[in-house]
């Protein structure tokens, strides 16, 4: 099985399916990684690791790092520029051209003979709307790409009782729902490859929690998978990454029993 995970920035990969991923490749398919900014106007540490214009460069070095420690088979960037934080930490796209970056998108699918797409969800997370560009682009994909032999799935899928809500793609019912305990080493090592992110991860999850937390504290061991194409039937899909999700033995059966 070849799996393709596009995400907006470096660290999305990791923050909302490391765990996922990371046993996807443990269970033998090839998951390569397609980033379409390098995370140029993100934060670069408190203190600053590197000059605003070195940030593009370092970044894309921490996903290469954290593609490795997720058993990542290759990575990819497409040519975009991250756009700075504006004002009231007002995000910003990429661009704003979902059909070119679908078309993109459809090349690398062809190249590497995917069978597996796994993309932001529906509401971009938090509505960043980098990630909602990129689920766009997905769906513009999916439309003509996939079918029961080629699976479009998002991740941060919603699900009662999740640690970290605000995540939630609301739109987006859980299909699965993966314990990924067994892999939170390899997650671990991913988040901490991303060092430019990590006063950001900590404050947040600090203000979360409502104390100070250290960088492997922020790790969630629980995540979310809605398969967003070809829709899924009543009750869960049956599909060969369902299959391997199952045989895994990873499932949180009382939540998926539900999906």
């Amino acid at each position: 099985m070849k799996v393709l995970a596009f995400f907006a920035h470096p660290d999305d990969e990791t923050m909302l399916a490391g765990g996922t991923l990371a046993l996807l490749a443990r269970l033998g398919a090839e998951v390569h990684y397609l980033c379409a900014t390098r995370g140029e106007g993100g934060e670069a540490g408190d203190p600053p690791l590197c000059a605003p214009q070195e940030l593009g460069a370092l970044r894309s070095e921490e996903l290469a790092c954290a593609v490795d420690a997720l058993g990542g088979a290759s990575l990819r960037f497409l040519p975009y520029v991250d756009p700075s934080v504006g004002p009231d930490n007002t995000l910003y796209a990429f661009m704003d051209d979902p059909v070119r970056l679908a078309q993109e998108l459809r090349q690398v699918l062809d190249e590497l003979s995917a069978d597996v797409l796994i993309t932001h969800g529906s509401s971009g997370e938090y509505g960043h709307p980098a990630h909602r560009l990129v689920y766009a682009a997905a769906r513009l994909t999916a439309q003509t790409w996939a079918s029961p032999q080629r699976l479009w799935y998002t991740v941060q899928a919603a699900y009662p009782d999740s640690p970290k809500p605000r995540l939630l793609n609301e739109n987006d019912p859980a299909h699965w729902v993966l314990d990924v305990t067994p892999l939170k080493a390899e997650k671990t090592a991913a988040t901490l490859c991303h060092r430019t992110q990590h006063a950001l991860f900590v404050r947040n999850t600090s203000k979360q929690m409502g104390r100070p937390v250290s960088v492997p504290e922020v790790v969630v061991t629980l995540e979310s998978l809605h398969r967003a194409a070809p829709p899924a039937e009543d009750g869960l899909p049956q599909d060969a990454l369902a299959l391997l999700l199952c045989l895994s033995g990873r499932v949180r059966e009382e939540i998926a029993a539900h999906g």
